[in-house]
Formats: C-alpha cells, structure tokens, sequence
C-alpha cells in the first residue's frame, strides 16, 4: 500500500521529511508511516489540480465515465486486500469493511452513469425576441476532506462526482485512516485518470495545511465531511474567496418507536441504525424514544440483541464489534454513559469498560436516559443505545426536533398517516421509514440546520461541483429579413 503523498501523477514525501504513524485501534500499534504533509505540499497538489482543470473539463462524458467504471471493477476486485486495510487502521470487522468496500465502489459506478446525463436547456424568452442557452460546466479544483469512521466510502461520494463532472480534486483523508485513500487514489492512477487530477495529502496538521488552499484563489470548491464545529471554521474561511461548499456534518438521530410498530422490525432497525459501524457514524442513532407501553419490551429485546455481539479485534470472524478508534473516543463515551446514570438511567446491559488493549466499549442499552442527559444532546459516536420512554406524538416530535442538528430521524409505526405526518413534520434531511438504514448511493444524503450544507449521490450528487451558465442568444430574424 502507498504510504506518501500524491501529487501530479507521483508518489512523493513531504517536503518536511516527517511522517506519522497509522495506529490498529484494536492494539494500539503503528500499522504504517505516512507522510506528514505542511501547508506547502498543499500548494504543490493544488497547483498541479489547477494546472491540469482545463484539460479535465474537455474531456468527454464517456472518457470520464470510463474512468469510473474501470475504477469500480478495481475496487470490486481488490475488495478482499482493501477491506483488510480498512479493518487495521480504523478497527470496523472484515465482513462490515468489505461491505463498506463494496459500497464505496458503487458510488463510482453510479457517478459514472451521471457524468452522461449532464445536461442543460434552451427556451424561447417570454416576449419571444430572445433565446435562452443553459449550460452546466465544472466548478472547477474541488478541495474534498473525508472523515475517519468511512474512510473509503465518503471518499469515492465525493471523488466520484467531481470526475465525472470534470473537476480535478485535492483529497485530505483522515488522520487516523489515510491507508484507505491512497489506495483509492493508486486504483484511480492505474485506470488511467490523468496526472493532476486527483490528488492525495495526509497531515496531522489539518488546519495548517487546508487555510492556505483555501484562501490561494486556485481553489474554487470545498466538500467537507465532519464536525460541525470544523464545518464552521471553513465556511468562515470559504467567504473570503466565495468557494462552493458543501458541508456533511454532525448528527444527533432521533429513533421513534410507536406502540403500534412491531417490535421485531424497531429492533432490527435500531440494531441497524446504532451498531452500524460501533455506532461511529453520523446517522447512527443517537436517541431513542419508545412509547410508554412498549418501552419496558423493547429494551428487553434490544438488550438482549446488544448483549449477545461479541467484541474484540476486527480481523477475528467471530467478532461483530470492533474497538472504537482512540482512546479519546473511549473515554467520552464512557463519560456520557456515566452522565446518564447519574442521571438516573438504568444500564440494561453493557456499561463498563473493559481491561486490556484496544480501545473497546461494550454494546450497551441504558433505559429511563433524560431528556437533560449529556448524551441526549451530544453525539455519542459508540455503541450505546439511550432509551427515553414518550406518552404522544406531539412530544416526541417536539423532542426529536429539539436539537440544532438535522441529519436524519427513524420512525417506526404501522399508522399510514401517523408516518405522513412524521415524516413531514421531523426536521432533519433525510428519514427513515420503517428502515434502520437511509444511506444509498442512489439516494440524496444530506441534512439541513447545523448538520451541513447540500446533498451527496443521487442524481443531485454531480450537481454540486457543475456551474449554470445562462447564454443569451437574440431571436432569430424574419425570413424576409434575412441577407
């Protein structure tokens, strides 16, 4: 695997000479050194990008499109080794990474399809004296910074449309999991993308290395995965250049379970939507509010589903839960959990950290959690499940939306019309109905409030790294005019 920067078609250290170690959080040991890139190794990539738009922006559709299939059958084909990588720098079990493999994959086959389906328009002016072009161009060098919790899928989401429509990037992957990306990059190089085009810089100095870029004047878009906290630091720093954004930030999930729904589906939602990843993800279920009546059974059944996964190192088959990534990530999770005990939460199963190496928490189902518990408000980006039980539908909906973030909420009911209505009432971007589940390369992803700016895949994904172009054209002249 690649282990230095990519720049203009090469693999190149930084200009320091320093480098950083990429840790298995299951053991706390260096799997890889990396290049440790300073702010003008930045500059170097994003040059070479903008040297390189031009020629990107006139290639055609199908040439592009090529790319990205050629691209998609590489990954398919490699899905075991990438997995495997996957699995040592960020901890998630072989069988959840090669899903995660596969699912990264898919976004560059379905982008491939998007870049032939750019289109625009022509009309007539309303008075009838004009004609209307619209044409849709690339935006032009997109900077793309990726999380560490899906280090390959939100890497293609973002690669995968600025190729295709015609925009060279410059890729920041994650402190902690870089190996996933260059290896996308190395696969996207050997299918023949052009040099400059795709470039990759690693840093533990994520700050001083993207303010520079952003505020050269070559970059002329920024796609963010992360914090909110970050988000706003570089949509501050976006203005002074007015660069396109697009932001996908935090998340605080409501899960809402009816009395009416039936039991056995909520459950394999929740499961779903809290352990995917050890609950690390943005979309993971964060609050979970069962009715009254039922509260007591769901919390049986969920805990016995949590209680019976078996933790420890990813690269084991019989494990179903990975290590968490840190030791920071362990520690606020154990302060959370703590929090909503004292609070008076009762711990159904789970609840203590274990001894040893690695940086394991247990499934864990805590029942009676305040509204005012920490956990209610803060992400808890772990495998705990939070219960709070609600007597009507108008409290939960006022609880669910009472947060300032807006990513996505899960409903479970067999009510037809009490579904319409949540669905309509609960502010957040994306919901899941009857599904544990929302992400889909097909599909628009996205949030709205303080959890980001504009939607990735679907058939809107390409949208945000193209510019309207408006041409105005003077109506055509009489025929007896002409000559």
């Amino acid at each position: 695997m690649p282990t230095d920067l990519f720049i203009a078609g090469e693999w190149v250290g930084a200009e320091t000479g320093e480098r950083f170690d990429v840790l298995d959080p299951a053991t706390g040991q260096a799997v890889a050194s990396v290049a440790d890139a300073g702010p003008q190794d930045g500059l170097r990539a994003l040059e070479a990008a903008a040297q390189v738009q031009p020629e990107l922006a006139a290639t055609s559709p199908r040439q592009r499109a090529d790319w990205l299939n050629a691209a998609y059958q590489a990954v398919m084909d490699r899905a075991d080794e990438l997995a495997l990588v996957m699995t040592l720098e960020m901890g998630k079990p072989l069988a959840e990474a090669k899903g995660e493999v596969t699912y990264a994959a898919e976004f560059l086959r379905h982008f491939a399809e998007e870049a032939l389906r750019i289109d625009g328009g022509y009309q007539t002016a309303p008075a009838g004296n004009a004609r209307f072009l619209v044409m849709r161009q690339p935006v032009g060098p997109s900077l793309l910074i990726t999380p560490w919790n899906f280090p390959m899928a939100m890497g293609t989401r973002k690669i995968g449309p600025a190729l295709a429509a015609g925009c060279t990037s410059v890729i920041k992957p994650a402190q902690q999991t870089p190996l996933s990306m260059l290896a996308l990059v190395q696969i996207l190089d050997e299918v023949g993308v052009p040099s400059g085009a795709v470039n990759a810089v690693t840093t533990t100095g994520a700050g001083a290395l993207m303010e520079p870029m952003i505020r050269s004047g070559q970059a002329r878009k920024l796609s963010f995965t992360g914090s909110t906290k970050v988000g706003k630091v570089l949509l501050e720093q976006c203005a002074e250049r007015v660069l396109r954004t697009s932001m996908e930030l935090g998340g605080n999930a409501p899960f809402i379970v009816f009395d009416d729904a039936d039991l056995d589906d909520a459950v394999a939602g929740a499961m779903a939507a809290k352990m995917r990843n050890m609950g690390e993800a943005c979309t993971a279920a964060n609050r979970i509010y069962v009715q009254e009546s039922v509260v007591q059974e769901f919390g049986r059944r969920l805990a016995a589903e949590m209680g019976g996964l078996s933790v420890g190192p990813g690269t084991r088959e019989d494990v179903t839960v990975g290590p968490l990534i840190d030791q920071a990530a362990q520690d606020k999770v154990a302060e959370l959990v703590q929090d909503a005990v004292d609070g008076g939460a009762e711990v159904l199963t789970g609840g203590t950290v274990p001894e040893g190496e690695g940086y394991f928490y247990p499934p864990t189902v805590l029942t009676g959690v305040s509204p005012q518990a920490r956990m209610a408000s803060e992400e808890i980006f772990g495998p705990v499940a939070p219960l709070t039980p609600f007597t009507s539908e108008a409290e939960v909906l006022g609880l669910a939306n009472d947060t300032p973030y807006g990513l996505v909420s899960y409903v479970y009911t067999r009510d037809l019309d009490r579904a319409l209505r949540m669905a309509e009432g609960l502010e957040s971007g994306m919901v899941g109905l009857n599904q544990g589940v929302v992400s889909n390369p097909a599909a628009p992803f996205g949030g709205i409030k303080e959890s980001g700016l504009g939607r990735e895949g679907g058939s809107v994904g390409i949208d945000e790294f193209l510019e309207i172009k408006y041409v105005g054209i003077a109506g055509p002249r009489p025929a007896d005019q002409e000559g």
